[in-house]
């Protein structure tokens, strides 16, 4: 089986682009398969970080009405009413997914109406989806979360080999980080560990260490110009040479392929 990763973490820390790069990186490690990057945020933009460009269209796949329709028996939209439970949805990845340098884009979407825990078509398909990707694919797969994660629910979560928890030096990210450990923990996820970014010195680095000293912390991550400026240009972080990025990065890969040994 595949290493299953989620990464979580306030918005605006990095959380995106931390998946991107680790995406990108275990793609291209000898030791795993293609890799499957799962953009599960409504406000994640994941397929900019993979360099997959603006003019490919990718539509979720809880907007996929005529496939969700095929699948559950019953018309995106409707609450209540007779419907399959286990659709079919193992050709979906394939199917759907946008590729680049080895990893696989595939967008979630969400349920706009009914909230998160509603029984309808869609929630049906994307559960269905996220099981089989989790249970079944072989394949590296890295999810790029909301700040919450308990949507993974816990047929799933139990599963996952390690919940990643971005965080940065400031006091909300933090916290916002305590908030998702305490998800994590009751989903029976097996292992929760911190990355933090954005670390300007020794002191950001010990102000993490001290908030999360009984948590594994994967390494750190400094302040990258390549960044921003790679937004300002409209590219992917190390588009061109991704063997520039921070050696605490590679070695957070060489970390996170040793979870299926240990």
């Amino acid at each position: 089986m595949g290493l299953k990763l989620a990464v979580g973490g306030k918005g605006g820390v990095g959380k995106t682009t931390i998946t991107s790069l680790l995406s990108r990186l275990l793609a291209r490690h000898q030791e795993t398969r293609n890799v499957i990057a799962i953009d599960a945020d409504p406000v994640s933009n994941l397929a900019a970080g993979l360099g997959i460009p603006e003019d490919k269209p990718i539509t979720p796949i809880a907007e996929l009405s005529d496939l969700i329709a095929e699948r559950t028996g019953a018309k995106p939209g409707t609450m209540g009413g007779f419907f399959t439970l286990n659709p079919k949805v193992d050709d979906i990845p394939d199917r759907f997914c946008l590729e680049r340098d080895g990893v696989k884009l595939l967008v979630m979407g969400t349920v706009k109406r009914g909230g998160g825990g509603c029984i309808c078509p869609e929630s049906t398909i994307l559960k269905a989806l996220m099981l089989h990707l989790v249970l079944v694919r072989d394949e590296v797969v890295i999810m790029d979360m909301e700040a919450g994660v308990e949507h993974l629910g816990r047929a799933t979560s139990a599963s996952v080999d390690a919940l990643i928890i971005v965080v940065n030096p400031g006091a909300r990210s933090r916290v916002a980080a305590s908030q998702i450990r305490q998800l994590g923990e009751d989903l029976k996820i097996k292992r929760i560990l911190v990355i933090g970014n954005r670390v300007k010195g020794e002191e950001d680095e010990a102000l993490i260490r001290e908030s999360f000293k009984e948590m594994e912390i994967l390494g750190f991550i400094p302040e990258m110009s390549e960044i921003s400026e790679a937004d300002r240009r409209g590219v992917r972080p190390f588009d061109t040479n991704l063997d520039e990025v921070p050696q605490s990065l590679k070695d957070i890969v060489d970390k996170l392929l040793s979870l299926k040994a240990s």
